[in-house]
């Protein structure tokens, strides 16, 4: 994307931040940022009943191939207790952060990660999204997600971002062990807030899940609900977040436009219906997320027409396009970026 001068820039700047407490005004006014407790102890009540589901069936249906299925059942029920641990992070569930902080906790080791470094990495990608060298999300060092990560790349990350495009889905197989190493790594060196009370949630949610699963399982069979929960989680997890920013526009360096557009033109909205907010937890709503990351979840639909209507009649570009054609982006994107490995 073309750089404006630094004058201009700065114009741009300017100009972004009083649009921004313009459209500010106008989401508090809508009452948009208004905690919805109602609808939270609803879903999150719901939530842990279906867990607790989940938990019965394994139980009863004891050892037997049919726990693949539950397997894939917890697969769903890992990313819906992680979307919930995402809002808690951002303030979205109670006001204090005290108590928002308690429930992410709570939820994140239930699904066996630290919160305490999804926190710490998710804030600075919310940040700088999209600027290399400063965004988390871009820093994946078997992808290359901009030409100077591309030329970067040796070795077997070389191969691997080389065929990016037709690994990727692959690739995010292996999402969910990874997000379970860099917990276990943040609160082994001690690099969290609250280092012993996650490290009490890490050792308690790898002691029951491997004590449950090799006591009513036999090995193969646990070692298949392991392979297919872990692995259908990570593919989830990936395909909730990959479309709100791969194949966005990237920044480098100080070529950074200030928040509004910063948010905006770095973010992609996926339309569909309630069924697709359910699925992708509300990160559908990238754009309005990201502009105001304390608005409660069930507020993002209603704020979605308000912010697209501004920003078009500000001339702000504001991407938004269907689930299917969001991972042909990604795609196109990652095959693009990968093209100087190619011919090397």
């Amino acid at each position: 994307m073309s750089v404006p001068t630094e004058p201009a820039a700065v114009e741009v700047r300017r100009q972004g931040d009083q649009y921004y407490r313009e459209l500010a005004r106008e989401v508090r006014l809508a009452g948009l940022l208004r905690r919805r407790y109602g609808y939270y102890a609803v879903k999150i009540g719901l939530t842990l009943l279906a867990f607790a589901g989940g938990c019965a069936a394994f139980a009863v249906i004891g050892d037997s191939w049919w726990q693949l299925a539950v397997a894939a059942f917890f697969a769903v029920m890992s990313a819906q207790l992680a979307f919930l641990g995402h809002d808690a992070g951002h303030r979205q569930v109670f006001r204090r952060r005290v108590a928002n902080d308690r429930l992410g906790r709570v939820l994140a080791g239930l699904v066996g990660i630290s919160y305490g470094w999804w926190m710490g990495k998710h804030t600075l990608h919310h940040a700088q999204p999209n600027h290399e060298g400063a965004d988390p999300d871009l820093d994946i060092p078997l992808l290359a997600f901009t030409s100077g990560q591309s030329r970067d790349r040796r070795g077997l990350v070389h191969w691997t971002a080389k065929h990016q495009a037709a690994l990727f889905f692959p690739l995010l197989l292996l999402e969910g062990l990874s997000l379970h190493w860099a917990s276990i790594q943040a609160v082994w060196h001690g690099e969290i807030e609250h280092r012993r009370s996650e490290a009490l949630l890490q050792l308690a949610h790898i002691t029951i899940y491997l004590t449950a699963v090799f006591t009513v399982l036999s090995p193969p069979v646990a070692v298949a609900f392991i392979a297919v929960h872990q692995g259908l989680w990570g593919v989830y997890m990936g395909c909730s977040f990959a479309p709100g920013h791969k194949g966005m526009p990237t920044y480098h360096g100080r070529a950074i436009p200030g928040f509004l557009h910063r948010q905006v033109l770095s973010s992609r909205n996926v339309r569909g219906g309630p069924w697709v907010d359910f699925a992708l937890g509300g990160l559908n709503y990238q754009i309005e997320h990201h502009l105001f990351p304390g608005m409660p979840r069930a507020n993002l639909r209603r704020a979605q027409p308000l912010v697209r209507d501004f920003c078009t009649a500000h001339g702000i570009d504001y991407a938004q396009c269907g689930l299917l054609r969001s991972y042909r982006y990604v795609l196109a994107h990652l095959h693009d970026v990968s093209a100087p490995l190619r011919v090397s």
